[in-house]
């Protein structure tokens, strides 16, 4: 059974689709995060799943149980807010617990359960404080305590991170993993930040215009794109992608790099020509992520590009050039210093390159 099912899920607003007819199937213990840039419909779907918000069609099961119509507190969730959400006249105990009381649970299960989650999350010392007298970090400890009390079917974490600076979302993100291995509840996380995605995630749905592009565990999601847009939102820098066109010779896939009908450069491709048959003859769109260039002629597929500018991070150096008007990203060792605005030559791995129809920008292979 799965933990969450979404069905043929639409969200209209007028003329405007929102979320056009996701279908979305979620295991139980899973850690499922979703993905894309502001607009894309992840925090309205979110919303839904929550019951916050109502679809325009579509069905949601929650543990096989349909909920599409039911009260959100009825659907056993609970949600972790981007805003942490307060009482700040009230303790963190009380914070934690107040939901239970208002329910009506007794006192002694609710301290039971509030030294319970004061032990996975390390709030127990800060108990007797008030939200405003709490760390961005602390705050989110607390968020996070409320809803672990409730022991819940389902997890919703609405960017719960964005609020924090740099170093304490990366403390708050392990926290949370942390969590989910000993916890193994079923999770739903939403965000715009790859980085999160990547770390967090067993399984990410990327998003873009209302529409799942992607639904894949995230080495599939950063190895074998589905198409340009995946390609580029997912990874930091984005995937380069370098028109060339392919040809076969005497069983192998070649792809050439040409300015001006000039070969600058020509790669044997891992590809077989059952997989690109249709595009011989073709310009297609060489995807390779920077890690796979390098400064030198180390690798058989090699090419010359033009520095245009390099941007040491310390752990390694980024170099930005340009091979027959498009721009491309390397990602080289810290020490390497290819002159800028001159000439270099690099080498490609091309184990892991993936191809793209550039008129549908969908992946060929």
């Amino acid at each position: 059974m799965s933990a969450l099912s979404i069905k043929a899920l639409k969200v209209q607003f007028g003329q405007v689709e929102i979320l056009k007819g996701l279908d979305l199937k979620i295991d139980s213990g899973e850690f499922i995060v979703l993905v894309g840039p502001s607009g894309c419909g992840k925090s309205t779907l979110l919303n839904i799943i929550a019951g916050l918000e109502k679809p325009s069609a579509g069905r949601i099961e929650i543990g096989g149980r349909d909920v599409t119509r039911v009260a959100p507190k009825d659907r056993d969730i609970a949600m972790v807010f981007q805003s942490y959400a307060l009482y700040p006249a009230m303790t963190v105990r009380k914070n934690v617990t107040f939901g239970m009381e208002c329910r009506g649970i007794p006192k002694t299960t609710r301290d039971g359960a509030f030294e319970r989650v004061e032990k996975i999350l390390q709030i127990g010392h800060l108990s007797a404080r008030k939200p405003g007298q709490l760390s961005g970090g602390q705050r989110q400890r607390v968020a996070m305590g409320r809803a672990l009390v409730r022991d819940p079917l389902l997890f919703l974490f609405d960017e719960p991170l964005s609020n924090l600076d740099a170093k304490l979302r990366v403390e708050m993100r392990m926290e949370i993993k942390r969590l989910h291995q000993r916890l193994g509840t079923t999770m739903v996380y939403v965000t715009h930040d790859q980085i999160e995605a990547m770390t967090l995630a067993t399984r990410i749905a990327v998003m873009h215009g209302g529409e799942i592009q992607q639904f894949a565990d995230p080495q599939t999601i950063y190895d074998q794109p589905s198409n340009l847009f995946v390609a580029r939102f997912m990874g930091s820098p984005p995937m380069n992608a370098l028109p060339v066109r392919l040809d076969a010779d005497a069983g192998v896939v070649y792809a050439s790099v040409t300015e001006q009908d000039r070969v600058l450069a020509r790669f044997e491709m891992p590809q077989r020509i059952d997989d690109v048959r249709d595009y011989l003859g073709k310009t297609v769109l060489l995807g390779v992520r920077a890690e796979c260039i390098a400064l030198g002629a180390e690798r058989p597929a090699r090419l010359t590009a033009q520095v245009e500018m390099l941007e040491p991070t310390g752990a390694e150096t980024m170099a930005f050039l340009q091979v027959a008007g498009t721009k491309i990203v390397a990602r080289m060792e810290a020490a390497a210093r290819p002159p800028i605005g001159e000439f270099a030559e690099f080498s490609i791995d091309l184990r892991k390159a993936c191809l793209f129809n550039p008129a549908t920008e969908r992946r060929i292979a």
